[in-house]
């Protein structure tokens, strides 16, 4: 019935090949309706803005749809990107796909949104940052999106790096060590860790680590773009979710006492 009604009113060559889920009850018409528009069944997954990129690969290959395809590989699919890493490149979302798609062309969706929002961000950065590119700027944005408990918090903790950066001082940031650390991180920093030479500890090395360390949201790229003017140098976590700020090395070790140690 479907394939004479296709036939009598000329839709033949438009019915578009695909996926559709039919619900309810259907006639005729409306289900040649559906595969003319090319309404076809999609999906989604969501990643979570500071996942990693191997993260971001684990939530889209665990997929009913995209289990059985091949893992996307960054030696194929980034050569366009002209970097040599693959982290921080993808823009953390939504991203929604029918079962045609593969997930390279998912991965290369979210590189490309994110190419596109830093480019824009960049356009309309303040004055006088510290960064010689938008690759150092996502570099940025993906420590302040690991450092931040509190989203109101995030252009402070960048004025805080920015200006380390300006007067040449260390970042000392955890995130970044354990980050270099990989998959031995047993959620234990120690000194020993933090006094490691590794590309990516930043109480070693000076300026910024090499690449991202996460893929960062558009607020953390924002925050990185427009950090907070002040005098703070130092900051700590208070245990809420939000963080205690000071300008100088005495206080800063005030509030260590008080809020790490508990002192």
């Amino acid at each position: 019935a479907l394939r004479y009604y296709s036939r009598f009113y000329g839709y033949d060559e438009q019915i578009k090949a695909g996926e559709y889920a039919f619900t309810g009850q259907v006639t005729a018409p409306s289900i040649l309706a559906k595969l003319v528009a090319g309404d076809v069944q999609s999906y989604s997954v969501t990643v979570p803005e500071g996942y990693t990129y191997a993260q971001f690969i684990d939530i889209l290959m665990q997929h009913p749809v995209m289990q059985d395809q091949a893992a996307p590989n960054f030696s194929v699919w980034g050569k366009a990107s002209n970097f040599a890493a693959a982290e921080g490149l993808l823009f953390p979302s939504t991203y929604v796909f029918t079962r045609s798609q593969t997930p390279t062309q998912v991965v290369v969706q979210a590189w490309q949104r994110q190419t596109q929002i830093l480019a824009q961000e960049w356009s309309q950065r303040a004055d006088n940052l510290p960064y010689q590119s938008p690759y150092e700027a996502l570099i940025m944005a993906s420590i302040i999106e690991k450092e931040t408990g509190l989203a109101s918090e995030r252009d402070k903790i960048s004025g805080v790096f920015v200006r380390r950066l300006q007067k040449g001082m260390k970042l000392q940031t955890d995130p970044t060590v354990i980050y270099g650390i990989g998959d031995q991180f047993d959620g234990n920093i120690t000194r020993q860790h933090l006094r490691e030479a590794t590309p990516y500890n930043t109480y070693v090395i000076r300026g910024l680590p090499p690449t991202p360390i996460a893929l960062p949201g558009l607020d953390s790229i924002r925050a990185a773009l427009h950090p907070a003017s002040g005098d703070a140098l130092y900051f700590v976590a208070r245990g809420d979710g939000s963080s205690a700020f000071s300008a100088t090395l005495g206080q800063h070790q005030a509030y260590v006492r008080q809020y790490q140690l508990k002192q």
